[in-house]
């Protein structure tokens, strides 16, 4: 018996020291030539340390997350024969004589190819040192798809690293021993090199980087929110709204509308209770110059309604939002949002506003934090409407109901005139005759 001592490998380009981050080993284990011993890492790469013979673990040093010189003995094997004990010193070697200016040749094929290469004649002789495969992007693994419902093999390193970047194993093609997974494995799958192991699920990632410039309207939109963000504190006050008996109210009006009106959605009953409520809550029709420290509160109701378009978001402006009845704010709004969409509106149509409506429509969702369009200093959104179950004169029934999540800029409106405003408008839209009463 003898002992085989494995030292930090040299991974090559200056590396002088790698760190430990893996011991797929303990004392007294048994291993096989190529079993995978350590992984280390350096600031380029994962490595594998594999085994160049048969034996048992009879020593390991260094703790995971410590960094170890290149050339430290960090393993001991008990081995048939005499093993390399009496060649290897336990401190690092002396650094190699700089390279001369003849490039080193090319490795043959067959002998980066250890698959290929025949074996030694006796599995137990000692190797010089150990085999390092760093990783190396692209190389075609060529291993055999396996059955259906066999576990994968591969190491430690290889499975962590799967799992950080969302790569199931059962897809990707081993070329090590056995069909062993690699870090070459890897890199080939995720380039496209290797073919996922068949099945209607196996997709490599894709890794592609579109770059796309920021321009035109998209940029100015970012600009503006930017700057309304980074200068306006916002508060966001959130309610909720039983549209039950508006909704009722507008299937009614729908079905009996008279020809050349248009079809009524909820946003038109959203701003006749707007309108309504501004005339009690009056400041949050206004434009803050905050660089003079000026409000200006208007009389009107200007209201912005934002609008999605294949240009990027628009804010149609219905001005005089309070001349409306509901069927005027309907016609107007559908108006100003086929203009905004097939790009026929004007830049007057597009400014003024003095207070915004942000829907989503049937993708409100549930609650959202709409940032004010500045210099604006409210903004009303609205969410979707769902049908949920309420406690109603002694019992559960279904009614319909939609969150209204508006912001306020608490410059000017403190969070209780926010509650109160947001409560008018809830009022208003809870007993929908009263939209027909005032205003």
């Amino acid at each position: 018996m003898g002992l085989h001592k494995i030292q930090m490998p040299d991974v090559g380009e200056g590396i002088t020291e790698a760190e430990i981050v893996e011991w797929n080993v303990k004392v007294g284990d048994v291993v096989r030539e190529d079993d995978v011993l350590a992984a280390v890492m350096t600031d380029k790469a994962t490595v594998e340390i594999p085994s160049p013979v048969d034996g048992t673990v009879q020593a390991i040093s260094g703790d995971v997350g410590e960094s170890v010189a290149v050339g430290t003995v960090i393993i001991v094997l008990e081995v048939q024969g005499e093993g390399n004990a009496a060649q290897i010193a336990d401190t690092p070697p002396e650094p190699a004589p700089e390279q001369t200016s003849e490039p080193a040749p090319e490795p043959d094929t067959a002998e980066v190819n250890q698959e290929a290469a025949p074996k030694a004649a006796s599995k137990t002789a000692p190797k010089a040192a150990a085999v390092v495969k760093p990783v190396v992007t692209g190389k075609v693994a060529s291993g055999v798809p396996r059955a259906e419902g066999e576990k994968p093999i591969a190491s430690p390193a290889v499975r962590k690293r799967a799992r950080s970047a969302g790569i199931k194993l059962e897809y990707v093609h081993g070329s090590g021993p056995a069909g062993r997974i690699t870090h070459d494995d890897l890199d080939a799958y995720v380039s496209g090199a290797s073919a996922p192991v068949g099945g209607p699920a196996s997709r490599a990632p894709n890794t592609s980087v579109e770059e796309i410039k920021v321009i035109g309207l998209r940029r100015k939109i970012a600009e503006r929110m930017q700057d309304a963000k980074s200068r306006i504190p916002h508060i966001t006050y959130v309610e909720e709204v039983d549209v039950t008996e508006v909704e009722n109210l507008r299937e009614h009006l729908n079905a009996n509308r008279k020809e050349g009106q248009p079809k009524l959605t909820i946003l038109p009953f959203i701003m006749k209770a707007v309108v309504i409520a501004l005339k009690d809550y009056p400041k949050l029709s206004s434009h803050y110059d905050d660089g003079n420290d000026v409000l200006y509160q208007y009389g009107a109701a200007h209201i912005g309604m934002a609008a999605q378009t294949p240009g990027g978001l628009m804010v149609p402006v219905i001005k005089h939002g309070e001349t409306y009845d509901i069927w005027g704010l309907a016609t107007e709004s559908k108006r100003l949002a086929d203009a905004a969409r097939d790009g026929s509106i004007t830049r007057d149509e597009l400014t003024g506003s003095t207070i915004t409506i942000s829907s989503l429509g049937r993708m409100g969702g549930i609650v959202s934090t709409p940032v004010i369009n500045s210099p604006e200093v409210a903004i009303v959104g609205v969410n979707k409407v769902s049908t949920q179950p309420v406690f109603k004169d002694g019992g559960f029934v279904p009614r319909q109901i939609m969150n209204l999540s508006s912001s306020f800029d608490h410059r000017i409106v403190d969070g209780w005139d926010a509650a109160e405003f947001i409560q008018r408008v809830r009022g208003l839209l809870e007993t929908p005759a009263t939209l027909f009463m005032e205003g």
